[in-house]
């Protein structure tokens, strides 16, 4: 744990978020099997620190020494997952397949109720027909909901495939969004951010994909958590509002329907999602043809997830839209994603997730305000203060917050979906065979 902080802290390493790490200015060992957490102010996460995971520091202290910059991509984590002593769960990494697959077997040092399954593989298949046609054929067991099959296609297979496999539905804390990558000209001016969110009808999107399964956000606070505030003002289909303010932006159709400033240049962006995912790719192209009506050019280019989330959102080289998922705990302050200081940069080796560049002061101010403040009922305003900014500056388009489609075998039982940011596979103990 010491060694974890340790590395969090160094700031050339590029371990988020940097908050939790500079919070934490000392950690007191007791014994072997004792520590205190020391944090600089008293707050109501005082007890969240998801991020502070343990560092093997026998194995990874010394490959973090020699070069506190390169640790993120020297750690044997990833270049040798399979090392003994990296792991602490039930089920530990004995084998894998860069791209392909994870094999998981018992921990022989795990303490807790002894897994039933001896040994548990975890493939990866990016195409979600593909992972459909796997799952019928008897190549997969189970779809996990947090990165499964769309909503709109687990629907279409459970009218299919019912009587074959448990079908679970879980609405949870998944906001599905666009980010906006503030730097580009075009989007740094608010009056276009709100024509593109005027000229989406995001009722029409979820009613035709998702069967209306899925409620419309308005902001990234989902009306399942208690601070959601439902009075924040709302941004409605009005394509003939969008276009008004694109004029007001200086922005005019031209010969081809497609807006141009006065300088000539088209008003253009890129939309980029996980490439392989059905679902996406069809909002993708619901919303190219209503951007287009109102004289918007978006050009869809999609990459596989490991490059989409590694290198092109995570170093902010989307030239326009990014469109994509965040999954939180309840009242998760979203300091990693709106704070000024939290905006990737090689500087800071990439740590961070504010990928739109976001910069507001009174943002700022009442992100480090919120945690400080003890009592639920006085950070309620708040909380509408910070949804407001959010639903009023624009950085992000939200979209709907997704209900997870879970789908395992009927052999299968002890599988418990959370709908937050803890993964079903968190009990993996409690999983067992049933006749």
């Amino acid at each position: 744990m010491v060694f974890a902080w340790e590395a969090g802290r160094e700031a050339a390493t590029g371990i988020g978020p940097a908050e939790l790490y500079r919070s934490l200015h000392r950690i007191t060992v007791i014994d072997a099997r004792t520590f205190t957490l020391h944090f600089d102010k008293l707050t109501f996460e005082y007890n969240a620190i998801n991020e502070l995971r343990p560092l093997p520091a026998h194995l990874e202290r010394a490959i973090w020494q020699a070069d506190p910059r390169a640790y993120r991509t020297r750690t044997l984590y990833d270049r040798e997952p399979a090392r003994p002593g990296l792991w602490s769960g039930p089920y530990r990494v004995v084998a894998t397949q860069a791209g392909a697959s994870i094999t998981l077997e018992r921990n022989p040092a795990w303490r807790g109720r002894e897994p039933p399954f001896r040994r548990i593989v975890i493939r990866t298949v990016e195409n979600t027909a593909a992972l459909e046609a796997n799952l019928l054929a008897g190549q997969v067991d189970m779809i996990a909901g947090e990165l499964g099959l769309p909503l709109d296609q687990a629907l279409a297979l459970e009218r299919r495939a019912a009587t074959r496999f448990r079908f679970h539905i879980q609405p949870g804390l998944v906001y599905e969004h666009i980010d906006l990558n503030l730097d580009l000209p075009a989007l740094a001016d608010r009056r276009v951010r709100e024509a593109l969110v005027r000229a989406i009808d995001r009722d029409q999107i979820v009613q035709r994909l998702f069967e209306g399964r899925v409620p419309v956000a308005h902001s990234f606070v989902n009306p399942l958590d208690r601070m959601h505030d439902p009075t924040v003002p709302r941004i409605p289909y009005d394509p003939e509002g969008a276009r008004r303010l694109l004029d007001e932006a200086g922005w005019r159709p031209g010969p081809d329907g497609i807006r141009r400033n006065a300088a000539g240049e088209r008003l253009s962006f890129e939309l980029m999602t996980t490439a392989g995912n059905r679902s996406r790719e069809l909002v993708q192209q619901v919303l190219q043809g209503m951007w287009r009506a109102v004289g918007i050019e978006v050009r869809i280019r999609n990459e596989p997830p490991r490059v989409f989330f590694g290198e092109t959102v995570s170093r902010r080289r989307f030239q326009g839209m990014a469109l994509f998922a965040w999954i939180s705990s309840p009242e998760n302050v979203p300091r990693t994603i709106l704070h000024s200081t939290e905006i990737p940069s090689e500087a800071r080796n990439w740590a961070g997730q504010n990928y739109t560049g976001f910069r507001h002061a009174e943002m700022d101010a009442l992100l480090e305000r919120l945690p400080i403040t003890l009592d639920p009922e006085a950070r309620r305003p708040l909380w509408r203060r910070v949804q407001e900014i959010y639903a009023t500056e624009i950085p992000v388009i939200p979209l709907f917050f997704r209900a997870d489609a879970h789908i395992w075998p009927r052999w299968l039982e002890g599988v418990r979906p959370t709908g937050h940011l803890a993964p079903s596979s968190l009990w993996v103990e409690e999983w067992r065979v049933v006749p």
